[in-house]
């Protein structure tokens, strides 16, 4: 079953390699780079904090950043421990410098998404821009062979889970 699922992955990423050309290979080396460290949703997030109007907002942003990363990045990546699918391929010429940790879920999807669902939970239009951006992001780790398609779905559940639990927080419990 496993070993099913594995060549099935492999087989997507293969076919999105078929899409390659220079333009996509600057976009989307450009469009990953707006998800490291989640920097680009936490220079949201504070600047958010700052309105009047979005206070809310910007905290739940940083709230679900915070609920993401201690799911995704501190519990279940070294938990599951998941191989990144440009080891299963020899020869995979890589456009950006190979992660450093597991591949299992996508981080930069689940930070990409717990932020901007929770834009959109206070702002409909802010957000629909917010999740396309996630949304690029979130495909940019597929185009560049460094996590699997079910690493990028979990993510982008995870993140919004995490923007649930952050608004539930900050409006029934009255965190902020």
């Amino acid at each position: 079953m496993f070993e099913f699922i594995l060549e099935t992955e492999l087989a997507i990423l293969n076919y999105i390699q078929t899409i390659r050309c220079v333009f996509f290979d600057l976009a989307f080396v450009f469009i990953t780079h707006l998800g490291d460290k989640g920097m680009l949703w936490i220079i949201i997030g504070l600047s958010l904090c700052f309105t009047k109007k979005y206070k809310r907002a910007g905290y739940c942003v940083l709230l679900a950043l915070l609920i993401n990363l201690v799911i995704c990045n501190i519990t279940l990546k070294p938990l599951v421990a998941r191989t990144r699918p440009y080891e299963y391929i020899e020869g995979i010429k890589l456009l950006i410098n190979k992660p450093k940790d597991f591949s299992f879920p996508s981080g930069h999807s689940s930070a990409s998404f717990a932020a901007a669902f929770s834009v959109w939970l206070y702002n409909k239009k802010w957000g629909r821009v917010s999740l396309v951006v996630a949304s690029l992001i979130a495909f940019s780790r597929l185009y560049l062979h460094v996590h699997f398609l079910t690493d990028v779905m979990f993510g982008i559940l995870i993140g919004v889970f995490a923007s649930f639990v952050a608004r539930l927080l900050i409006t029934k419990i009255k965190l902020f």
